[in-house]
């Protein structure tokens, strides 16, 4: 994501580093995938929806993401994915 913001408008923040102040609890919020947009806080897809928005390539994607049922499936891969996030990252180690 961060070489397709090319303009720079996505602040990504390490959570794992516990110099970085966070804004609710740190355990919490590296389940899952959080982004902020102003004084809102998403989380899982609706997150990756809002960060699409700002990526122009990805600016479609996010907008339909806004539609419900749309969100919903999004969000049923994403919980899928996490159940998965594991035995992934075992395989990178």
């Amino acid at each position: 994501m961060r070489r397709w913001d090319r303009d720079g408008l996505i602040t990504f923040i390490d959570l794992t580093d516990p110099a970085q102040p966070c804004p609710l609890d740190r355990r919490l919020m590296l389940e899952r995938f959080h982004a902020r947009q102003g004084d809102v806080i998403y989380d899982g897809a609706a997150g990756f929806a809002a960060m699409w928005r700002a990526i122009p390539r990805l600016r479609l994607l996010g907008q339909a993401a806004r539609f419900p049922p749309f969100l919903w499936l999004l969000e049923a891969a994403y919980r899928g994915f996490l159940k998965l996030r594991p035995i992934l990252q075992g395989w990178l180690r």
